[in-house]
């Protein structure tokens, strides 16, 4: 048997395999054989029709079952023989079948990049040392105080920290812009969720006005059409409502778990609670920094078909998050594909196929063994934050891709663990407020 390699450009390769005539024609052989076993011919008894005969009937689909198992026997024998790795199943095409001659066929798939890996005691990382102070805990009391928060109307001009039902229409140029009018809209001034010059604007005005706003949006605002433009909002006040806090009583602390030790085991229940959340965003900052480095290190070329692969996961992923095929009608592939076009997958499906194959070196290069009693404490985690951890235990014990998903991060988190060891580590004096900030900015990118 020939084979011969070659390379399709990137990480594309092409298998040329040629099989000899007379394994073709003893495998083709076999075939009629079988089939002349089994088959009615007319004028002649079952198994009895020359082969010949039967050749001349059954000899097309004698061949196609012979050069199909031709390819399942020698691709295996093709790989050995040429020492490729191939990234994904191949594409199979058949280019001569004729008895008599040497069959052949090309197998086109990609392969594995080389991957060199640097010096990863070198990487630079910023760990973030964060003290949760009593401004902190305050902060969050505030907010859960504002989560069981009234509202009463008020006969006065409206302030910060009021919310104001309005009615608005913005308009660029003399023209109402689109998604610039809203009805019965409501605004908790101050909080920053609309733009600063609108909420500005509204400040100092009662119900039942009506008024101009100059509203300028930002130079990087998403659309472009109103980015860095100075815009006209006509704003009529409906209702404006002034919040009204529970005061921290015993019926407040009983909603919040609190049964006994009064303003004091809230705070300590709060502390837990934010420091719980540090320790988390600080390990998911010291995780995407790692990670970021380690793809900065090494940029490789990586297979297309993984990358499809990853394209298609994240769209399916995205499908879900934004309830695409909810309501009963599931949209078709196609459909799917056209709403969500590849092109605004690649650049993450490409990252995340380079640290997969960056992730799976550093395992090899470190001999980084799995920890098994590490994805029983993540299970535990888990099922911890349900009402029922025994049935959550349950779900994912029985469910092999769960399973295999918590083993993946598992070992991502030794690997990271690992790498920050070994790294150049500044320890960064940060508060609480500004970990969080950039942890929800890192989210949104």
């Amino acid at each position: 048997m020939e084979v011969q390699v070659e390379s399709a450009g990137g990480l594309t390769r092409r298998l040329h395999v040629t099989i000899p005539a007379d394994r073709f024609e003893r495998e083709f052989g076999e075939r009629i054989k079988k089939i002349a076993g089994r088959v009615r011919v007319a004028g002649f008894r079952p198994g009895k029709a020359p082969l010949k005969v039967v050749q001349q009937q059954y000899g097309a689909d004698a061949r196609n079952d012979a050069v199909g198992e031709l390819v399942r026997q020698t691709w295996p024998e093709a790989l050995a023989q040429s020492k490729v790795v191939p990234a994904n199943s191949p594409n199979f095409q058949i280019t001569t079948e004729t008895l008599g001659q040497p069959m052949a066929y090309v197998a086109t798939f990609d392969v594995y990049p080389d991957i060199v890996l640097g010096d990863l005691t070198q990487m630079t990382l910023v760990r973030p040392q964060v003290e949760v102070t009593e401004a902190d805990i305050a902060r969050l009391i505030d907010n859960l105080r504002k989560a069981r928060r009234t509202l009463e109307p008020v006969e006065r001009a409206a302030q910060v920290g009021d919310v104001v039902k309005v009615d608005f229409e913005g308009k660029l140029d003399g023209e109402v812009f689109q998604g610039g009018k809203s009805e019965n809209t409501e605004i908790d001034l101050g909080e920053g969720k609309f733009l600063p010059d609108l909420e500005n604007g509204i400040v100092g005005h009662a119900a039942g006005e009506t008024f101009e706003v100059p509203v300028n949006f930002p130079a990087d605002y998403r659309n472009e059409t109103l980015a860095g433009k100075l815009t006209q909002f006509t704003v009529t006040i409906k209702e404006v409502r002034e919040p009204k806090l529970p005061e921290i009583n015993e019926e407040f602390l009983q909603q919040h778990g609190v049964e006994e030790g009064g303003i004091e085991a809230l705070t300590a229940k709060c502390r837990e609670a934010l420091e719980t959340e540090r320790d988390k965003a600080v390990t998911a900052r010291l995780k995407r920094d790692v990670m970021e480095a380690l793809h900065t290190m090494h940029p490789i070329d990586v297979p297309a078909s993984l990358v499809a692969e990853e394209i298609d996961r994240m769209r399916a992923e995205t499908a879900e998050r934004i309830g695409a095929n909810r309501g009963g009608n599931k949209l078709k592939p196609e459909q799917l594909r056209a709403m969500l076009p590849g092109e605004m997958f690649e650049p993450g499906a490409k990252r995340r196929v380079a640290l997969g194959l960056l992730i799976g070196e550093v395992i090899n290069a470190r001999n980084i063994q799995f920890d098994p009693a590490r994805v029983d404490a993540a299970l535990e985690r888990i099922a911890g934050d349900f009402e029922d951890p025994a049935e959550v235990r349950k779900v994912y014990q029985s469910r092999p891709d769960l399973m295999q998903g918590l083993r993946g991060v598992v070992i991502e988190e030794q690997v990271v663990e690992g790498l920050v060891a070994t790294a150049q580590v500044s320890d960064v004096p940060m508060s609480l407020e500004e970990l969080l900030k950039s942890q929800n900015q890192a989210q949104v990118v």
